[in-house]
Formats: structure tokens, sequence, C-alpha cells
């Protein structure tokens, strides 16, 4: 590896060494699956965390990190914060180790130690950015030991735009090797499966209640809900893959919804959100299944008149904006507008993929913007535009939100900690937008309060006023960085 390919040495820099070191492949991959633009990386926590996480939750499934050192501190501290409760395990390395291989033969020597059958099914080696750069090969790996799965994979952040589809890299690797299991022969039997039931397999992390209720809504159809992608356990990629049809609830899967495709099953796109999403949404999942117009439309009736109940029970007249990086928000903002609201921006971090093609076209039809991978300055400049009544998004645009006095959440821990599907799904947007835009005013009163105080200017402590600079002091500052410019310019020439 080169001395520029360090943690900090830059996205083309760390690629092209990948590159060099013989990864072009892994890099070609996450090129395809997970494409970037228009501009570079949208903001998002580093990407790994995703992988991490699906790891970290399923049962019975040790996750080891190989990175740098404050890489791995960053990821662990931040899934123990996600309450994660796991051991994360950590193959350190340094210059010497990196250079001869070392690192390699450490972290197999990390893999056999752990791979224990009477403790765990499969071990999750990921590789960070510095040892992806320097080519270390985890395919060269054993499959198995011991009768322990071993899954390598890369997750580099200068190849993997957000987190959200760092899960789809661990979940798609995972449902590529229990296909070859299934294919191969017998495998072990998932807890729950029911025989000769027809399923439905969710793809996408989704708030615990809402496969229950989608269960609810497919029953009438003869359908059940087969357990979600990510797996909390690795039996359950078996009846994952053995569904009637996979639903893309989450569109960024591009790597999960190809194991289905290759495993034969057919794959929709949206999800059973409001009233006309619930509809649409139910029609695409007879047609893939072959569902007669009787079950369809038995379903329908169970489902659809609940759902227009709660809309019609809590309606919302507000202007909102919607922005994140979980890869819900065109479904937040399709049960949003459903419910009376004005919606007229929606950014997602994700990409532009078949999938959302029917909630971003419904969405546009209603005069919604609808952004991928949005940045957070054009997130913040279409909120700076509309002045909504609410604004979803970031930490960093609802920070930016509150200083404007727009009342603001978090839409990771405030909107997908919540149903989204079916009459409870309706429900819950609308007490959270009547929480919040009541207090608008109130916000506009503690803005203009304050105003002045804790900015640039006014920040620090001791002043009894507001500070004042020195006469001329700006004046003085300015000829100093004109006469530093100059002197610059003059030695480049």
């Amino acid at each position: 590896m080169t001395e520029t390919a360090g943690c900090h040495g830059g996205r083309e820099t760390l690629e092209a060494a990948a590159r060099a070191a013989g990864k072009s492949l892994v890099m070609d991959e996450l090129t395809k699956n997970y494409p970037r633009g228009p501009h570079d990386q949208p903001q998002s926590m580093c990407p790994a965390f995703g992988s991490l996480r699906v790891g970290l939750r399923m049962r019975r499934t040790a996750t080891i990190l190989s990175g740098s050192a404050c890489c791995v501190y960053g990821l662990t501290f931040t899934s123990h914060f996600y309450g994660a409760r796991r051991t994360v395990g950590y193959v350190p390395f340094n210059s010497e180790t990196l250079v001869t291989g070392k690192l390699f033969e450490d972290i197999r020597d990390a893999v056999t130690e752990t791979a224990k059958p009477e403790d765990y099914d499969a071990v999750v080696i990921i590789n960070l950015c510095v040892p992806t750069a320097s080519g270390v090969p985890l395919d060269l790996l054993p499959k198995q030991i011991n009768g322990v799965r071993i899954i390598g994979i890369d997750v580099p952040g200068f190849g993997v735009p957000t987190h959200a589809e760092a899960k789809d890299v661990l979940a798609g690797a995972m449902l590529r090797y229990a296909r070859g299991e299934a294919e191969a022969g017998p495998v072990a039997r998932p807890r729950q499966m029911v025989d000769g039931a027809r399923s439905v397999a969710l793809i996408g992390e989704l708030f615990p209640a809402d496969p229950m209720g989608v269960g609810a809504m497919l029953a009438p159809m003869g359908l059940t809900v087969a357990p979600q992608t990510p797996a909390r356990e690795w039996r359950d990629l078996y009846a994952a893959l053995d569904c009637e049809v996979a639903a893309a609830v989450h569109p960024f899967y591009t790597a999960s919804i190809r194991e289905f495709r290759a495993a034969g099953r057919p794959v929709v796109g949206s999800g059973p959100v409001g009233h006309d999403g619930t509809a649409a949404w139910l029609e695409a999942i007879a047609r893939a299944t072959g569902t007669s117009a009787a079950q369809l439309d038995a379903a329908k009736a169970r489902a659809l008149p609940a759902i227009k109940a709660a809309l019609e029970a809590a309606p919302i007249n507000a202007r909102i904006t919607v922005s994140g990086y979980e890869g819900s928000e065109l479904l937040v903002a399709r049960l949003l507008s459903e419910a009376g609201a004005e919606v007229p921006y929606v950014g997602t971090a994700c990409p532009r993929t078949e999938w959302s093609a029917a909630d971003r076209e419904w969405l546009e039809a209603r005069g919604t913007h609808v952004q991928f991978r949005a940045s957070l300055e054009q997130d913040m400049a279409a909120m700076r535009e509309v002045k909504p009544d609410l604004a979803l998004g970031t930490t960093p645009l609802v920070q930016k939100a509150k200083e404007l006095g727009i009342p603001a959440l978090y839409f990771t821990n405030m909107v997908s900690a919540r149903p989204l599907f079916g009459a409870p799904g309706a429900g819950s947007m609308a007490g959270i937008v009547a929480a919040q835009t009541k207090g608008r005013e109130r916000f506009g009163r503690m803005v203009s309060f304050f105003e002045g105080v804790g900015t640039p200017d006014g920040a620090g402590y001791g002043f009894r006023e507001k500070p004042v600079d020195p006469p001329g002091f700006r004046e003085r500052q300015r000829k100093i960085q004109a006469a530093k410019a100059k002197a610059e310019e003059s030695v480049g020439t």
C-alpha cells in the first residue's frame, strides 16, 4: 500500500490503491450495486456500521472488524449506543503486518479461534477502508471452519455511499451463501416454518410491529410473512428464500434482490403504506403470486376501510419536508401526503432504483420534488425555500431548522421508530406532526429572544453585553488576509 493510502488519503487515492492491490472486482461490484452521484457522497455515518449492525442483530453470529483502531473504536461505540450488547471482534494491524501479509494470517487465526460450532452458526469478518485499500484477500479464507460458515466482506467508506446500503452488503452475502447451501441439499428447518404456507419476504429493516400488521393484511390472500431480510438468525435465510414473492419495501437492497431473483422469486417494490399505497401493493402481490380476485378483494375489504378511517380521524394540515438516509423516506412522504399534508420536497441519501419507481411517480404526480442521493446542502436549501411547518431530517438539518425557528425531528430516531404500515401507521404520523407544529410560534419567540447569542460573534463566557469588535479590527484583518494572499500568489509565480 502506498504512503498516501491511509485513512485520510481521499476516496480516489484509496480506490486506486484497492484496485492496484487486486480488489478491482470488489470495487466494480460495489460501484454497480451502490452508484454514487451526482455529488461525491451523501452525509451519513460510517457505512460499515450498516453491515456491523446486521451481524450484531443475528443470533449465533460473531462479527469481527479489521481496520484502523480509531475506526473500530467509533463503530464499536456506535453499535453499543444503539443497544448491540454483543462483543465486537477486532484484528489490529500495523505497517509491518499490513505490508507483509501478516494481517491476513492474523485474520485467519482470529476467525479459526472464533469459529466454535457450539457458539456460532457464522462468523462475519469485515474489512474497513485500509485493509480493503491494501488488498487483504478475505475471499481466500475458508468457507467454513468446524461447520461454522465464514463470511468475509469489504465495506470501505470509499466504496459504499451510505450505512443503509452497507446493510445490503452483508445481507446479500449471507443470502448468496444460504442459497448455495439450499441448492446443494437439505438445510436446517426454520423455527417457525409452516408446511405448505405461501409467504411474502419483506426486504428492509422495519418497525417490529409492521411485519405482524402486514401479515394480517395478507392473511385473506392465503399468504404469510416470511422472516425479514436482514435476518435474525441463519436458518431464517432459508425461509426467506423459500417465499412466493419478495417485497423490496426498502428499495436499495440491490444485492439481496439479486439473490431472490437468482432463486427464482419475483420482486415487487413500494409497500402497504396509506390507503392508495396499500391497495396498489396488495394488487402487485396478488399478480406476483397468482392470487384470485376474490381473495384480493377480501384482503382489501379488511385493510383499506380501517386505514381510510385512521387517515380521516387524524388529518394533517401542514407543509412538511422529508429527508433522511434510512431508505423509507418516500414511503413516509406518501403517508403524509395521503393524510392531507403538503410535501413539496423529499430527499433520500439512497439511490434511485426500479423498486422505488412507483413511489417516486406517485409523489411527483402530486407536485413533490424527489431527490435521490440528496446532499445535506440540497436538503437545507429546500427547507429554506419551502419554509415548512415541520422538517423531518438528519441531525444537522434539524439543528439548522431550529436555528431558523422551524420545528424539526430527527428522522431515524423519531419517525423510523414508529409503525408505518396499515391503520397504525396512518395514525402514528398525525400525532408526531400535531405535537411538533403547535410549537412553531414558541420557536419563533425563542429565536427572536436569543438573536445574536451563541453565534460566532457572540459566543463565549464573561460578556455582559454582545461582544463588539475593537475599532478597525475587521479592516486590519482584511488587509492582513489580502497581503497574505498576494505573498502566496508571488511565490506561486
